[in-house]
């Protein structure tokens, strides 16, 4: 089997088609059950999120896995698989290990560090557990990966990387305001991870009264609460913003959310006196309209802005550390499934040492009848002690070599030199012509290439 990624995220897909992808809680055993009845899926875990829908997937071959499981997404999405394609990424083998681990590491999150991908990784892997979609191969990707997102915020400052975007950018509004955040009224609008985030930093800093609106008002009503914040409906913007010095725009609308109209009707209510009103726009897609930054009366800052400020801190320092982290974490895995991969041809290999074994001592008792059943016994012990010792060296040495780059010809080689006949659970299968592989190893294709059905056999 090899390891196939089939997802879209809010890298690639508008949040429009992210929900249409989205599985709820209460389809998820129907869709992991749909996806390993296809045909060239044996395992699955699907991770849905609301900036990610993933399948990680064991395959028994590139395009008849990629068909199978775009075919299920597009149930779900109540599309067809080549609309799908262009928001879609693939990643195989090598690469589809390298991205979960940087995934689980945060390094994929548009909250770079963001803890909470961790756990809904671990939910999702614990899901696929209970619906016995999971088999050995991507347990023991999954349980790596947690282990590696473990690691990676223990050994690093990771963690604090969208810290340090919301800290910046409201260092920022502070130096606008001519002071610090200290009793200044702040709003949040959007209540995920960077949401959350700011309520946490603008709490910390003493900022208030802190508002929070957002898409979703049970969120935000949860999200006010924990921090002894106030929820506030979205219809109620533009009062709401006339009251504030400070926003943080941090949502995952695919249209902006603090329009040039809201924020005029805001700033006709607002008291001029107060200073300008900051607009802290950290989502992508932008929140804030391009029109509004020519407003009199509006600063806005906004990720290009901050570009600068973050380009060489701690952020991309932890980032670039935890990079290498996965870096060396992936090829340990690699070196695990190349070794993993060689066992059935060495289980052939016993096999077929054992079935000469009993075959020859069979033709013993045959022709001398006058052996006891102690000399018989010792005959048997012995000849049996003599494959093994000279099967034990070259087993352990093509165990070696298999874990190593390029050491699934071990195996080949000693499957072509006894005849042996194995299972292809683990066939030698390349990432096909039609294919393009981007830079960093990723595979990736053209509307074109989604077979609309199970894909070739």
């Amino acid at each position: 089997m090899k390891l196939l990624v089939v997802g879209a995220s809010y890298r690639t897909a508008p949040v429009a088609a992210l929900e249409r992808l989205a599985v709820p809680p209460a389809d998820l055993t129907r869709t992991l059950d749909r996806l390993v009845a296809q045909p060239y899926v044996a395992e699955a875990v699907l991770v849905s999120t609301c900036n990610r829908v993933e399948v990680y997937a064991a395959v028994s071959g590139f395009h008849g896995g990629l068909g199978d499981i775009c075919a299920v997404l597009a149930e779900q999405a109540g599309s067809p698989p080549a609309a799908l394609a262009p928001h879609l990424y693939v990643h195989y083998d090598a690469a589809a290990v390298d991205h979960v681990f940087r995934v689980a590491a945060g390094l994929d999150s548009m909250v770079v560090g963001e803890a909470q991908i961790l756990g809904q990784l671990r939910d999702a892997y614990h899901f696929a557990g209970g619906a016995d979609s999971a088999g050995r191969l991507l347990h023991e990707l999954m349980q790596q990966a947690l282990r590696v997102g473990k690691r990676a915020h223990a050994e690093t400052d990771i963690d604090r990387a969208g810290q340090s975007v919301v800290t910046a950018a409201l260092d920022l509004a502070a130096d606008l305001l001519h002071g610090d955040l200290t009793g200044r009224p702040a709003m949040v609008v959007g209540a995920g991870a960077m949401g959350s985030l700011s309520v946490a930093t603008l709490s910390r800093l003493g900022a208030g009264p802190v508002t929070v609106t957002n898409r979703g008002a049970a969120r935000a009503v949860r999200l006010a609460e924990s921090y002894g914040a106030t929820a506030v409906p979205m219809t109620d913007l533009v009062e709401a913003l006339a009251a504030v010095d400070v926003v943080v725009a941090a949502t995952a609308a695919t249209e902006a959310v603090l329009t040039r109209d809201v924020v005029t009707q805001a700033l006709a209510r607002r008291d001029a006196a107060r200073g300008p009103l900051v607009l802290l726009d950290l989502a992508v897609p932008r929140d804030v309209e391009a029109g509004v930054a020519e407003l009199p009366g509006v600063e806005v800052i906004d990720i290009d802005r901050m570009a600068g400020v973050l380009a060489d801190g701690p952020a991309a320092a932890d980032a670039a550390e935890v990079g290498r982290i996965v870096a060396g974490e992936v090829e340990s895995f690699l070196s695990w499934l190349r070794g993993a991969d060689v066992a059935p041809t060495v289980a052939a290999l016993r096999g077929r040492a054992d079935d000469v074994v009993t075959a020859e001592l069979r033709r013993l008792g045959q022709r001398r009848p006058d052996l006891s059943d102690d000399q018989r016994a010792e005959v048997a012990r012995t000849v049996h002690r003599v494959v093994q010792r000279l099967l034990h060296q070259p087993t352990v040495r093509v165990r070696q070599l298999a874990a190593e780059p390029g050491g699934d010809q071990y195996a080949a080689l000693l499957r072509e030199l006894f005849d042996l006949e194995v299972p292809q659970t683990s066939p030698v299968d390349t990432v096909p012509d039609v294919v393009a592989t981007d830079t960093d190893g990723r595979a990736s294709f053209d509307a074109g290439d989604v077979p609309s059905t199970g894909g070739a056999r």
